[in-house]
């Protein structure tokens, strides 16, 4: 096999240089704005103790946007070729004369914070050899189908990583380079018995292969395969529910998009013009820090280049503050917090949450199960993101779990739906744990106790 890839970020003086050469092109009476893009990416598949797909991709692309005259044109290549950028820095000029005036556009400037030192490419996830991230992926395969006599067969296995370095530069003078690097592996079993089968994931993440715990992903997907195995439909009630870590993190990244102050200053979120008020218990704060390193979506700088700062959203149930880039902080008459996300080197700059995490209690996940007489622990959810107004916080998902019965787990049950709001899901809170847990995601998990919650069963 080939030796590993080169990692993008050796170039980045090269790809530094470009976002100047392109920068000093900037007309009188424009704002220009370069991002800049590098990424090789491996996968491996496996199937059968077998290599099913292998491969090692590089990519780079140019993000350009010219605002001038409150208007603002965007366009994007998928290469760093000399001719194709300046092709693209003349579409996103004549894409200016088409679009419509915005008092708020412009681009990010400078606000004096300082970007975190974060250190989140590890050399090891570029040296590894390829065939021991092969080995990886194979043992997993192999743990899991010994985890458990049920697992009938597996659905997908695989061990993928990325390397990327990227530029975010503007003539109002942002300078900002981004190196980060993560592994993964994860597995889909399929457990079955003479009534049924089930499927459960399994995963694990690092910085680095050797960080990645192959039996813990492997043990994780067989229990959460057999542990279905037999549900039943619940009755209809009203009843506590144990939130799983994974549940948690996916429902903080609903709140997230709620506390976004472009969702707010366009009457989108329930939380609007509630600054300062209480919108959850006690139990909860909640904050976005992109300046962790233990989150594997943390970096040092946001979508605009600006520096990522630690938000506090919510203190013991107050909310304390929404999250905006550089437009929507114009928009509301505040200073952008960081916030500007992008979904790669094309695309405009939104706003959201990257990190958001609980501050987790003292209480074990076991010590909250037995605090509960009567219950459902919630091990996993579909639809939440569809089945939320985002204006309303009206909340409609389907869901699957255990039923908690004299603080003890027992029978699993599956098709019922929690109906509530997301507002009364805050204020329901009653104990958060302190089984903090990092997720692939923008927000971390723990165990969450929430009281008097809808379950739509049979």
């Amino acid at each position: 096999m080939a030796g590993p890839p080169v990692a993008p970020g050796e170039h980045t003086g090269a790809l530094e240089d470009l976002a100047g050469r392109i920068l000093a092109q900037a007309l009188p009476g424009e704002q220009l704005e370069v991002v800049i893009s590098q990424e090789v990416a491996t996968e491996v598949r496996v199937h059968g103790g077998d290599v099913e797909s292998l491969s090692v991709a590089d990519a780079a692309g140019v993000g350009i946007r010219v605002v001038a005259d409150q208007r603002q044109g965007l366009a994007h290549c998928g290469t760093l070729d000399a001719d194709a950028v300046a092709a693209t820095l003349a579409e996103a000029r004549d894409n200016v004369r088409y679009a419509s005036p915005d008092p708020w556009a412009g681009l990010a400037e400078p606000d004096g914070v300082s970007p975190p030192v974060l250190d989140l490419l590890d050399a090891r996830v570029v040296d590894t050899p390829l065939e021991d991230k092969v080995d990886l992926a194979l043992a997993l395969e192999e743990a899991t189908l010994a985890a458990d006599g049920r697992i009938r067969a597996l659905e997908s296995t695989e061990y993928a990583d990325s390397v990327a370095t990227s530029v975010v530069a503007s003539t109002t003078g942002i300078p900002s380079v981004a190196r980060e690097g993560v592994c993964w592996v994860s597995v889909e079993a399929m457990a079955g018995d003479a009534d049924a089968t089930q499927t459960g994931f399994g995963y694990a993440l690092g910085r680095h292969p050797g960080a990645l715990a192959v039996d813990d992903a492997a043990g994780d997907a067989a229990r959460r395969a057999t542990r279905m195995l037999g549900a039943t439909q619940p009755r209809s009630m009203r009843t506590t529910l144990v939130l799983d870590p994974w549940v948690t993190a996916q429902l903080l990244e609903v709140v997230g998009d709620t506390l976004s102050g472009e969702a707010v200053v366009k009457g989108r979120s329930p939380f609007a013009n509630r600054l300062g008020e209480r919108i959850a218990a006690p139990e909860v704060t909640l904050t976005d820090d992109p300046t962790c390193p233990e989150a594997f979506s943390a970096s040092a700088f946001d979508g605009e280049g600006l520096a990522t700062r630690r938000n506090l959203l919510v203190a013991n149930g107050q909310l304390e503050m929404f999250v905006h880039n550089a437009a929507s902080a114009r928009r509301a008459g505040t200073a952008s917090t960081g916030s500007a996300v992008r979904r790669g080197y094309g695309g405009v700059p939104g706003v959201g949450c990257v990190a958001l995490g609980l501050t987790p209690g003292t209480a074990t996940p076991e010590e909250l199960m037995a605090s509960v007489p009567d219950g459902i622990w919630v091990v996993d959810v579909t639809g939440l993101h569809s089945g939320t107004n985002p204006v309303s916080g009206d909340l409609s998902v389907g869901a699957e779990g255990l039923r908690i019965t004299g603080g003890t787990v027992g029978e699993p049950l599956r098709e019922f739906t929690i109906a509530s709001t997301l507002q009364r899901l805050l204020t329901g809170v009653t104990a958060v744990g302190s089984d903090l847990t990092w997720l692939p995601m923008g927000a971390s998990g723990v165990t969450v106790v929430v009281s008097d919650v809808t379950v739509s069963g049979s």
